[in-house]
C-alpha cells in the first residue's frame, strides 16, 4: 500500500551543483541565440537537484521569440534541456516568465 504523498514544502532543499549550473548555462546560450536583446536573458534555478526547475526571463519584446509559433520554440528549449538533464540521470523543467 502506498503512503500519503509528502507535501512539497517538506522536500529537502539542495544547493545548485555543477550540473544545475551547466543546465542553466545551456538555456542561457540557446535563448541568447534567438532573442533581439541577449543581455536581458536571465535563467534562475528555482529548484536544484534531481528534478530541477528553471525559469527563463527575457525582455518583453522577445517573449514571442522564445515561445515561437504554437509554442514550438519553447517546446524545443524544453526538449534540449530534458535531454541534457537525462545525460546526468536527472529531470529538468523550464518555465518561461511573462
Amino acid at each position: 500500500m502506498l503512503g500519503a504523498p509528502r507535501p512539497r514544502s517538506s522536500r529537502q532543499r539542495f544547493e545548485p551543483d555543477d550540473v544545475d549550473h551547466q543546465m542553466r548555462d545551456l538555456v542561457v546560450m540557446m535563448a541568447r541565440g534567438i532573442v533581439d536583446h541577449p543581455d536581458e536573458v536571465r535563467v534562475d534555478i528555482l529548484e536544484p537537484g534531481e528534478d530541477a526547475q528553471l525559469e527563463l526571463s527575457v525582455d518583453p519584446d522577445d517573449l514571442g521569440h522564445v515561445i515561437g509559433k504554437q509554442g514550438r520554440t519553447a517546446r524545443a528549449l524544453r526538449l534540449a534541456l530534458g535531454a541534457a538533464a537525462a545525460k546526468h540521470d536527472r529531470q529538468a523543467s523550464l518555465e518561461i516568465a511573462d
